[in-house]
C-alpha cells in the first residue's frame, strides 16, 4: 500500500486551484481521493466527477464537490490507476468493474495521470486477463466471439452470482496470456456486437507514476 500511496500523493501534488478532476477507481485511485480530501480540506478549491458510485461516496465523504457531467464539457486531470501499463503507455484496466465510466472520463480529459505500483508494470500487456463489458443480452453468443479471437474468457462473479457493473452489464475477463497488438485486439474486440467496451487504454495515458516498495516514486 505504501508504494500506491506514494505515487497517488505526487499525482495529487499536480492538481490547481478551480481544476476539475476525475476521480478514478480501485485500490491506487482511493488513495488519490484521500489525498484530494485532505488538500481540500486545507482549501484547494476543486470540483470533481467520479468513474464510480464507490468513489463517488468516497468524495463525498471527504468533502470534495460533486459536479453533474451534464456542466461540463471538459475535465482538466483525470487520475486513475491500472492493472497493467507497458513502456508506451498502454494499459489495462477494469479490474475494478468500472472500466467503460473510467474509459468515458479519460476519454473526455485533458490530462490522464494514471497512478500504480511497480507490480503494475509490464514488458507486454496480457498476463492480467483483459475485462470486457458486455451487455446481458445475448451475453453467451458474446462469450463465444470473444473466445474465436483467442482468449479464455469467463463471466467475473460475485457472492456466486454473475458481478454487475454499475451500468447494469457483465464483465469477461478474457485470459489472451499476451497481446502483442493491443490496438488491433482493441478494434476487434468492441466490433462485436454485444461488447459495450474493453480495459484496454491505447495512447490515453499523459503520464505515468510509478511507486516502489521502498517508497520512492519514478515514472515509465
Amino acid at each position: 500500500m505504501e508504494a500506491k500511496k506514494a505515487a497517488a500523493e505526487q499525482a495529487v501534488a499536480e492538481i490547481r486551484e478551480g481544476m476539475i478532476v476525475g476521480l478514478g477507481t480501485g485500490s491506487t485511485a482511493y488513495w488519490a481521493i484521500q489525498g484530494l480530501g485532505a488538500r481540500v480540506q486545507n482549501g484547494l478549491h476543486i470540483q470533481a466527477v467520479a468513474t464510480s458510485v464507490a468513489s463517488e461516496n468516497l468524495a463525498k465523504e471527504l468533502g470534495i464537490p460533486l459536479i453533474p457531467f451534464a456542466d461540463i464539457s471538459e475535465i482538466d486531470v483525470t487520475i486513475d490507476g491500472a492493472d497493467e501499463v507497458d513502456s508506451a503507455w498502454h494499459l489495462i484496466k477494469g479490474g475494478g468493474g468500472a472500466l467503460l465510466r473510467e474509459k468515458i472520463v479519460a476519454f473526455s480529459s485533458r490530462k490522464l495521470i494514471i497512478v500504480v505500483d511497480e507490480s503494475k508494470v509490464v514488458a507486454q500487456l496480457g498476463a492480467f486477463p483483459l475485462p470486457v463489458e458486455v451487455v446481458k443480452f445475448g451475453y453467451e453468443l458474446t462469450i463465444r466471439k470473444l473466445r474465436a479471437l483467442g482468449c479464455k474468457p469467463k463471466v467475473r462473479a460475485a457472492d456466486r452470482q454473475p458481478f454487475v457493473t454499475d451500468n447494469g452489464n457483465y464483465i469477461i475477463d478474457c485470459d489472451f496470456g499476451s497481446i502483442p497488438n493491443p490496438a488491433e485486439l482493441h478494434q476487434a474486440i468492441n466490433g462485436i456486437p454485444g461488447v459495450v467496451e474493453n480495459g484496454l487504454f491505447i495512447g490515453m495515458a499523459s503520464q505515468v507514476i510509478v511507486g516502489y516498495k521502498d517508497g520512492s516514486v519514478g515514472r515509465v
